[in-house]
């Protein structure tokens, strides 16, 4: 079993396990809302002084201030629903146009548009690579076997799903999602004799993940940059549980804190992800009514700034064919949002040298 491994104080003091007064936490949101709708109103920062500027003054938090990032009360507490404001989720984020992220993400025969963190450190050189090298990881972690019934609970383009039917010959694949655009992209992939999702064996749920009910169960659930937008670990786990077969298994793959607490970030919560929690590395164990953790994994920082960086080389490089999709506001109010938007991620996962903001993984079994 890989056990968290303890920070060394280089990068987490004892000084962060006190609450910050709430005044200071108001401040703190204040000023970083000015400078990020400074910038996206047309502040001229070059790339390099951004990234300088935020990757000192983060690790100066995540080593003495991290309940700084306890933006609001609702951030280290459970919600009532779920899967916590989604609609509002998919029409900020998830309902962009596809190609947006089609360019941003890549896409090719084998991985369809990715958004969650590539793996770099087994020397992959290119994003696909990466990707690809990442999901290879979860089937090996996940122990997925030829035969298995999979649930894919939040399943992006289908990307995951896809990787591993064409892996698996005899695997079968149900995958739930609520963007509308998103479950349009694999409908259509659906009816391409040359991807994988248009063979029997995937079939595609699209409702909200609050809602949806399952008759059958699953020998494995896997979920990947989905928990995130989940409020409530308890109920979300009593749920998924039913879905499970008595010794089936779940992987569950999540942004994660390396902090006795959650965080959040003001511009990401108001422009980008609303009501996103990054849970601390210890919160999944902490809620083993229904699972039992039994291995996890984090994964550094630096893998996922990598895959941040080339998503904004890849942004920067597809100005043309970007600027004349819709958006809901005007493109280069949005073109600067976004771009802030990957270089406060690019920071956040490289302060600390990339202990801190990572990626958590954790096999479970049914308790």
């Amino acid at each position: 079993m890989n056990l968290r491994l303890p920070l060394s104080h280089d990068y987490v003091e004892s000084s962060t396990s006190f609450r910050l007064p709430q005044q200071a936490i108001a401040v703190s949101n204040a000023v970083q809302m000015w400078f990020s709708e400074a910038y996206i109103n047309g502040l001229e920062i070059p790339d390099f002084l951004v990234l300088n500027t935020l990757k000192p003054l983060l690790s100066l938090v995540y080593q003495y201030f991290s309940t700084l990032l306890i933006m609001d009360d609702w951030v280290i507490q459970e919600s009532d629903d779920l899967a916590e404001d989604s609609r509002h989720l998919m029409r900020l984020q998830y309902n962009l146009p596809t190609e947006l992220f089609r360019l941003m993400l890549g896409e090719s025969y084998q991985i369809y548009p990715k958004y969650s963190v590539g793996l770099w450190e087994k020397e992959a050189t290119t994003l696909e690579e990466a990707q690809k090298t990442m999901l290879d990881d979860l089937i090996e972690k996940a122990g997925i076997t030829d035969g298995d019934e999979i649930l894919d609970i939040g399943c992006g383009w289908g990307s995951a799903s896809n990787y591993i039917l064409s892996k698996f010959p005899n695997v079968r694949i149900t995958a739930i999602n609520l963007s509308q655009t998103q479950c349009a992209y694999m409908r259509q992939k659906m009816q391409e004799p040359d991807s994988y999702l248009s063979s029997h064996r995937f079939t595609l749920i699209e409702e909200d993940f609050n809602t949806v009910y399952l008759a059958n169960q699953f020998d494995r659930i896997i979920t990947i940059g989905f928990f995130e937008h989940v409020g409530n670990l308890t109920k979300s786990f009593a749920k998924m549980a039913n879905f499970l077969k008595k010794d089936g298994q779940v992987f569950l793959h999540i942004i994660s804190f390396q902090l006795p607490h959650n965080g959040m970030a003001p511009f990401i919560d108001k422009y980008i992800f609303p009501r996103m929690r990054v849970w601390h590395y210890d919160a999944v164990p902490a809620h083993e009514q229904h699972f039992k953790v039994i291995d996890r994994w984090f994964l550094d920082g630096y893998n996922y700034a990598q895959t941040l960086r080339c998503w904004l080389k890849n942004f920067d490089a597809h100005q043309e064919e970007l600027k004349n999709l819709d958006y809901g506001i005007e493109y280069q109010k949005f073109r600067r949002m976004w771009r802030l938007y990957l270089l406060w991620c690019i920071a956040y996962f490289e302060a600390c040298k990339g202990k801190v903001l990572g990626n958590a993984q954790y096999l479970m079994k049914v308790v």
